[in-house]
């Protein structure tokens, strides 16, 4: 079985290259390539970028971000919650565990967690225990987000 470990990504050129393997593969509205190059400096402390390595190769990769409870328009009652954006698993290695890994890694912080899912992934959020938002026309902004509650954490209503 393959090394599942969840790293923190750099924010560096190296990091930058493995990330233009991502988008070779035409996952364009989801590439993280733009926002790595908009995070690239010399003071940047905790990446928001995770990822597992295969050997040297990134395969898997996710932005996630921390949101304080003055932005949480999902769970009840406000809170810090977990942003996950841009979930990524390079072609040859979707359906091996990696994208579950990332999942795991991001609820092991025991967060409420949110996210808007890419077209067609839905049978993989509900596996991972995710749900719909409740619809609120003054919260949709045009997103259809998803999101997993810890134990005694529910959705606004």
């Amino acid at each position: 079985m393959y090394n599942k470990d969840v790293k923190r990504l750099k924010i560096n050129y190296k990091t930058l290259e493995e990330f233009k393997k991502f988008k070779e593969y035409g996952i364009q509205e989801l590439s993280m390539l733009e926002d790595l190059q908009a995070n690239i400096s010399e003071n940047e402390i905790e990446s928001p970028f995770f990822g597992i390595y295969l050997g040297d190769s990134l395969v898997a990769r996710m932005s996630l971000y921390k949101r304080g409870k003055k932005y949480d328009q999902y769970f009840e009652p406000s809170q810090e919650y977990l942003e996950i954006w841009k979930l990524e698993t390079l072609k040859d290695y979707q359906q091996q565990g990696y994208g579950r890994a990332l999942i795991e890694f991001a609820k092991s912080f025991n967060l409420p967690i949110k996210t808007s899912p890419r077209v067609k992934s839905s049978e993989f959020w509900n596996k991972m225990g995710f749900t719909p938002v409740k619809y609120d026309m003054d919260r949709d902004l045009g997103e259809n987000p998803l999101v997993w509650q810890p134990a005694g954490v529910s959705q606004k209503a």
